[in-house]
């Protein structure tokens, strides 16, 4: 395989590395245990928060309780983020972005 064909390959891999992630990324994955439903996007960003047994809690409580939770996984997930990129961002860099 002369090189030519072997970074026209790369360049493809790349764009579909790229549209996978983006189709991810724009995807809604769902969690639920027994008290709380949440919904994510792929970008692991929280798109809400919902707990079930809501008929024990005062409307505007059960509001703030849902928006706490989703900040705290948001930034727990923003952590996670940042580690990944100080541990891993050095090597994402030199293959092309795919970290």
């Amino acid at each position: 395989m002369n090189m030519n064909n072997l970074m026209a390959q790369a360049q493809r891999m790349q764009r579909d590395i790229e549209k996978k992630q983006k189709e991810i990324e724009s995807a809604e994955y769902a969690g639920s245990s027994q008290l709380v439903d949440v919904v994510l996007y792929g970008n692991k960003k929280v798109k809400s928060v919902t707990i079930k047994d809501k008929d024990k809690m005062d409307a505007e409580d059960l509001e703030m309780l849902e928006d706490m939770i989703k900040i705290a996984i948001n930034d727990a997930i923003s952590k996670i983020n940042a580690e990944v990129e100080k541990k891993l961002g050095a090597y994402g860099k030199s293959l092309g972005g795919l970290f």
